[in-house]
């Protein structure tokens, strides 16, 4: 059978690959063709666009790009069909996901939504939407389920969180090996993850390098995004206690004591890797103004997000300064404080449904297609 997949980001990439994985288990003849990333391309398939070339963040950056996006929504349509799918799986990525969903959908192909859009924190009236445009939607947010059938009486899948698979199967790297290969020194290690996009990358990186001198006795790891060249990163390299490593989040987290994470899914991923963490965060004024009168959630990490409780620190805007990572960060470091956080951490892992959260999407999807097409 033939699958369209579409993800614009780099979390949709990971778990992107690890769909693509399953689905080729499930149907070995699967014939895929997708917009993703590196990842996905390493799987199979055949990439048509990377996500490095759609990613826009933010209310402005999005009107600032509106020709581009534009030009890759009708892009889209054409090579979709030519390729003429059986299904197309959505991964996350709404804004565009959505308007090739309610063309298709229109046309009378097959559209799942794999990872679907956060209408729980703003859009709720998006609920109109996915009912009419989507046949299936698979969710990854234990509470997701109870927000799609209880309010909006539209029936899910839960399947469980894809990160617990990715983390779970990652090929680790021992200490030693790790240190050497990437040039570090034996200081413990705190990590920088400041995000995948230039604009945000840019606005963080200077605010987390603030704290270095305040911790001479760790060292400060950079973790490189996927989509960005060593170069862009290189001026934030400004004395011997920052390295720089790119495209290894995963051995790095597994590694280190502490972390600084802009928002989104690494402030999960470092939750999985039990690394106590302080969530920053600081966007384009713009936005940042108009997305506080737009969205009403108590909290922007999904850590806390899950939990409903304020399980780390979040520092966002004027409060995210170089004082206040610094006092987050000597927390962070105190010995009782880590115990409790870790604690936290495992009850989050317990909430979000264990393995097999791909496997269980492919299954579903790979059935509903060979019953529809019977």
């Amino acid at each position: 059978m033939k699958y369209y997949i579409i993800a614009g980001e780099a979390s949709g990439d990971l778990h992107g690959s690890n769909l693509m994985k399953a689905i080729y288990v499930e149907d070995p003849q699967a014939d895929i063709r997708f917009w993703g990333g590196d990842l996905m391309e390493k799987t199979g398939g055949t990439l048509v666009k990377h996500y490095r070339k759609l990613a826009f963040m933010g209310f402005a950056e999005v009107v600032f790009n509106l020709k581009t996006i534009l030009n890759n929504i009708k892009f889209c349509k054409a090579d979709i069909l030519k390729f003429n799918p059986d299904v197309i799986i959505f991964i996350d990525y709404p804004g565009f996901n959505m308007r090739i969903a309610k063309w298709a959908k229109a046309l009378g192909i097959k559209t799942h939504y794999y990872i679907s859009p956060q209408i729980w924190a703003w859009k709720e009236n998006r609920i109109k939407a996915i009912k009419r445009d989507f046949d299936k939607l698979y969710v990854i947010l234990p509470f997701e389920k109870d927000f799609y059938e209880k309010k909006h009486h539209f029936p899910v899948e839960f399947v469980g969180h894809p990160l617990i698979d990715a983390i779970h199967n990652r090929v680790e790297t021992d200490q030693k090996t790790f240190i050497t290969e990437n040039d570090l020194d034996d200081k413990p290690i705190i990590a920088l993850l400041p995000g995948s996009r230039k604009q945000e990358i840019t606005k963080m990186l200077s605010v987390m390098l603030s704290v270095t001198e305040d911790f001479p006795e760790y060292q400060f790891v950079i973790a490189g995004a996927p989509s960005q060249e060593f170069s862009f990163y290189e001026p934030f390299l400004t004395n011997k206690n920052i390295k720089f490593i790119a495209n290894k989040t995963y051995d790095l987290l597994s590694h280190s004591h502490a972390a600084l994470v802009t928002s989104g899914t690494a402030t999960l991923e470092t939750a999985l890797f039990k690394v106590p963490e302080v969530v920053c965060y600081k966007g384009n004024w713009i936005s940042y103004q108009i997305a506080k009168r737009v969205i009403t959630l108590k909290y922007i990490s999904l850590v806390n997000l899950i939990m409903d409780e304020e399980v780390v620190t979040e520092l966002l805007q004027d409060n995210c300064n170089r004082k206040t990572i610094k006092a987050e960060l000597q927390q962070l470091l105190d010995a009782t404080h880590r115990k409790k956080l870790i604690a936290q951490y495992d009850a989050l892992e317990n909430k979000l449904g264990g393995l097999g959260a791909s496997a269980k999407t492919a299954r579903l999807i790979v059935n509903n297609i060979r019953i529809n097409n019977s």
